[in-house]
């Protein structure tokens, strides 16, 4: 395990991580909506869709490090689609900056009224969402070392992102009537959102440096 922490490099990797994570998404929007309106709800909304990050990570990392393990050289591909996917975020973030847009309203919260119902809606939304596991198969391969062995780097990256969005979520359940006023105010919101837009590009072209 020990060998394992050395190899990964973690500093790139949790400053990519801060930034995704408060760029407010599908899950951030279904878990704000369900605990302005019931706070209960919001947590076990906030369970379900950690439980469908646990899901996306174990598929990722037995994907990832099966092919990693099987073609080597598709680690330098998997690392310049993982470039690509940064410089894609930023723009996205950027672009939704720039027209003042709020955080998506496509996710349709509906009535959630008991605590299975509200964990299934975060489960589902999290599975059904493919920019999870792009996530998965984008992030976690810039932050391993080629040369050692992929598999246990994959685990113990791909386990530290559930962890992340799991604290993240939870967090957002707590402080929900602060995060729903400060969303409110359309140019704080916009000059952060702009801040992560300019972070996640700049990434992207630390990467196609290396």
């Amino acid at each position: 395990m020990d060998l394992v922490w050395g190899h990964i490099h973690w500093g790139s990797f949790l400053a990519a991580m801060l930034v995704i994570l408060i760029v407010p998404g599908p899950d951030f929007v279904l878990v704000t909506s369900n605990a302005v309106l019931d706070r209960r709800r919001g947590w076990w909304t906030a369970a379900g869709c950690t439980s469908g990050l646990v899901v996306h990570s174990v598929a990722a990392t037995a994907g990832l490090s099966a092919v990693l393990v099987a073609v080597p050289a598709a680690f330098t591909a998997v690392k310049i689609i993982g470039a690509a996917y940064l410089i894609y975020l930023g723009i996205s973030v950027l672009v939704k900056a720039g027209r003042g847009a709020a955080p998506s309203a496509a996710v349709r919260t509906g009535k959630v009224r008991t605590p299975r119902a509200a964990f299934l809606r975060g489960l589902t939304n999290n599975v059904l969402n493919p920019k999870v596991l792009l996530l998965f198969l984008t992030i976690v391969p810039q932050a391993m070392d080629p040369a050692a062995d992929p598999v246990p780097q994959a685990a113990a990256l791909s386990a530290t992102v559930v962890v992340l969005f799991g604290l993240f979520l939870a967090l957002v359940v707590a402080s929900v009537r602060l995060l729903t006023r400060w969303l409110s105010r359309p140019r704080p919101r916009r000059l952060f959102e702009r801040g992560c837009g300019i972070a996640l590009l700049g990434m992207a072209a630390s990467l196609a440096a290396a």
